[in-house]
């Protein structure tokens, strides 16, 4: 398991206002180690990799990279001993070529020219020692996710990268991007290089890592051989608290009355939609990355207009013609894309649960702030949102507690429809059953969901109904009696 330690992390401390971010954690990588980081949102993970990518500088302790200690590192220093994170959301150059993300920065030269030839050749063998195929010419933003995280790996091995962060690299990947993306963990780990593993996805942890740490709360729990552990033990160190089930119970939906009906819909990607969504439903939505899910979401919440076909709410047709239209009819969208569409990240957590029921807690354009904290105080509570000061800015939030917020400002609306894409995307365990459960309550209250989710044991887990697209189609529907992976993957993956 592994070889000579590569990075040690000895009592890291960090501190931001109100927030206990690291205290006193250490941390060991090995030389062809995979090693899990894992915690619930907030827990610290996130600050600990920016101290060793430099973006980030520890109050105290040190950080010794093959047997060289360093108070602290700056990108270049990172850089200079091999070191490379890659982050759920890329950074890649979108409008430029593969080749030239590569080697953006370092391109090779033959006297004062760009050997563009030679960049190209050495990307392909890049990709080749991968085991990958993809063309270096190819424009970054015409490649999906799971090919935009491959270049980023290409990127961090032109520049000898022996030690490898991946954070989240599995959560906006497709079933068959992510056994790809392990096979190339594997590549990756015989060939030497320690990789420091990021997830939330237990089942990856698992399958893949030598040895695990859990952080809680800014501290280290545990270091432990992978095997030792058990999904239920592991869930409890990280949570600090048992978890009787990922999903917890609701009886099915008795309702048979309709309140949105989609028929016949083409335009912004689909073609020739029909679905239904009963009233107290939860109504999931499977399907490959780029299916038309979201594109769907986008038309039922006046995102984006279809080009044919007709919108029944309530037995009645309505258009859509801006979001505004769909909130006052009493429909919501929880946005996949949090901080590009979801929350202001120059705003308070407070002003960003509020924002969508201004109208309601304000009287002659002046806010009731008690009104405003009894909102936000509901659904931080209820979402366990790890923040000591709901007034400090959301970019101060964890990924994963902005995600939080997201869903404390739609639920804030009291919505009749409300519309999830990819709710638990990039949530701890443990806050997933909370949304779960939130989730349950709103269906028993009256409210209806249509749940979009990339997550398989989710979609069957929480649904009472599945419609699986494919290609902007409709491929099949699924009762919750006949839910079933295989015919669901068979629905995704088939050509219209």
């Amino acid at each position: 398991m592994g070889g000579d330690i590569i990075l040690e992390f000895v009592d890291i401390c960090k501190e931001y206002p109100g927030v206990q971010a690291l205290n006193n954690v250490s941390f060991t990588l090995r030389s062809g180690e995979v090693h899990a980081l894992v915690g619930e949102n907030g827990a610290g993970k996130s600050t600990l990799i920016k101290t060793c990518s430099g973006a980030v500088r520890p109050a105290s302790g040190k950080i010794i990279v093959r047997g060289k200690p360093y108070d602290h590192l700056t990108p270049i220093t990172s850089m200079e001993n091999g070191i490379a994170v890659i982050y759920q959301e890329t950074s890649l150059v979108k409008e430029i070529s593969v080749w030239e993300n590569i080697f953006l920065g370092e391109f090779m030269r033959s006297g004062l020219l760009i050997n563009k030839r030679g960049m190209i050749e050495r990307a392909n063998a890049l990709f080749a020692q991968l085991g990958m195929s993809i063309d270096p010419e190819a424009l970054v933003k015409d490649l999906t996710i799971g090919y935009q995280q491959m270049v980023e790996i290409a990127k961090a091995l032109s520049r000898d990268a022996q030690i490898l962060v991946m954070d989240e690299p599995s959560a906006a990947l497709t079933n068959a991007e992510v056994d790809t993306m392990m096979a190339l963990v594997r590549k990756l780990r015989a060939s030497g290089v320690g990789i420091i593993y990021i997830s939330h996805r237990l089942d990856e942890v698992f399958e893949i890592s030598d040895r695990t740490t859990v952080l809680r709360d800014g501290c280290l729990v545990v270091t432990e051989e992978t095997k030792n552990l058990t999904r239920d033990s592991l869930i409890r160190l990280m949570v600090n608290r048992d978890m009787s089930e990922t999903y917890p119970e609701r009886p099915p939906c008795a309702d048979t009355e309709v309140l949105l009906e989609v028929r016949n819909i083409s335009g912004n990607g689909l073609s020739d939609v029909s679905l239904h969504v009963r009233r107290g439903e939860i109504l999931g939505l499977g399907g490959l990355v780029g299916a038309g899910r979201t594109e769907l979401a986008e038309i039922l919440f006046g995102k984006a207009r279809p080009r044919s076909g007709e919108i029944l709410y309530k037995g009645k047709p309505v258009r859509f013609r801006i979001e505004g239209d769909a909130i006052r009819q009493g429909i919501a969208l929880v946005p996949e894309d949090r901080k590009r569409q979801g929350v202001l990240l120059h705003m308070s957590a407070q002003d960003n649960i509020t924002l969508p029921v201004l109208k309601g807690i304000s009287r002659v354009l002046v806010i009731n702030a008690r009104s405003a904290k009894g909102v936000v105080r509901k659904y931080w509570d209820a979402l366990r949102i790890k923040m000591p000061n709901p007034r400090m800015p959301a970019a101060n939030l964890s990924g994963g507690n902005q995600q939080k917020i997201v869903l404390a400002k739609w639920l804030a609306t009291d919505s009749e429809l409300i519309i999830f894409d990819e709710p638990t995307r990039g949530i701890d365990v443990g806050a997933k059953r909370e949304i779960y459960m939130i989730m349950n309550e709103l269906i028993a209250s009256g409210k209806t969901i249509i749940m979009i989710s990339s997550d398989m044991e989710e979609l069957m887990g929480v649904s009472d109904r599945i419609v699986v697209l494919a290609e902007g189609r409709v491929a099949g529907e699924l009762a919750r009696d006949s839910f079933n992976q295989e015919t669901i993957l068979e629905y995704a993956s088939s050509a219209s």
